[in-house]
């Protein structure tokens, strides 16, 4: 009897009995599933669109077929190598300086005492999140207006030049960035403060014991322990890293200050622009097309890279 248990024990589970076994899991997750299923998987035979003439009467599938011709207004611009560029770089700084600004703040937040301070600094940087990217732009605006912004203000009363910051396309690039900062910080924090509250709290206790002062404990203990949500938070990331931020960039630059584009235009501010002149959204679905399959070769490579260094973090 105790040798069919065993038998039975190291035998593989199919794949309905995994399901079964694991049934009130998948339940939790059936939410998230449906909400893929419905607004990412089921809608991808649309990318057709891409390819097509498309025409209202004949639908999607009856449309005229004509291959890359709706690609050809991005590359042919010669300014999809500046575009690439400026998205690439800014969703790397906001990846990069991102995470690591998160993962500072989670630390701080787990080090504080006070119950009811850390409760009232967590809801203070969560907070800008929820602010719409329209009203960020006025705030911005209002600071850095060259008349009577907030910032020249304090420059014209201490008898300086204001500064032309609308027009100086070099300093954009920093203030976007920590806008994205302030405004993501707080909400991406909450992943790995969750993750070092998920850390076995007899591992932290048997430092302390072994006379680990608190640098040593974020050293040895809550970095290691964070590492794999880092990486899986990175590969998830990585797959939208030719996607910027449309609200961000929109409403803070302007759709028509052509002295900051050469700095500060990503895809979706030029596509926007174009589209609006000619309405064609076969044109549009062609670039969307084109920053999926882009995200889909990093997040392959990525994922390649660190499976070859330690295959236990891989996504698959």
């Amino acid at each position: 009897m105790k040798k069919k248990k065993a038998a039975g024990y190291g035998r593989q589970l199919t794949f309905w009995q995994k399901v079964y076994k694991y049934r009130v899991l998948l339940l939790m997750c059936l939410p998230a599933i449906i909400f893929f299923l419905i607004f990412s998987y089921i809608p991808m035979p649309g990318a057709y669109i891409a390819f097509t003439n498309f025409n209202y009467a004949k639908g999607i599938f009856r449309s005229q077929f004509i291959g890359l011709d709706n690609f050809k207004f991005l590359f042919t611009s010669g300014k999809i190598t500046m575009l690439t560029r400026n998205t690439l770089l800014y969703n790397l700084a906001f990846i990069l300086f991102g995470n690591t600004l998160q993962i500072f703040v989670a630390i701080l937040l787990n080090e504080i005492r006070s119950k009811y301070f850390k409760k009232i600094t967590q809801t203070l940087m969560f907070l800008p999140y929820f602010i719409s990217a329209v009203l960020v732009g006025l705030l911005v605006y209002n600071l850095l207006n060259y008349d009577y912004g907030f910032v020249n203000s304090i420059i014209k009363a201490l008898g300086k030049t204001p500064v032309k910051v609308y027009a100086n396309k070099y300093i954009w690039p920093f203030i976007l960035v920590l806008v994205n900062l302030w405004q993501q910080t707080g909400y991406g924090s909450i992943v790995y403060f969750a993750a070092i509250m998920g850390i076995d709290a007899e591992m932290v206790e048997a430092s302390r014991v072994d006379g680990a002062n608190a640098f040593q404990k974020i050293r040895y203990i809550i970095l290691p322990s964070l590492k794999p949500t880092i990486i899986i938070l990175l590969l998830f990331a990585m797959g939208g890293i030719l996607k910027g931020n449309f609200g961000l960039f929109y409403n803070i630059i302007g759709p028509a200050n052509s002295m900051l584009f050469p700095s500060t235009d990503i895809i979706e501010t030029y596509v926007f622009r174009t589209m609006m002149n000619n309405f064609n959204f076969t044109q549009s679905s062609a670039v969307g097309l084109y920053q999926s399959v882009f995200g889909f070769a990093v997040v392959m490579l990525c994922n390649w890279v660190v499976k070859r260094i330690d295959s236990e973090y891989a996504l698959f």
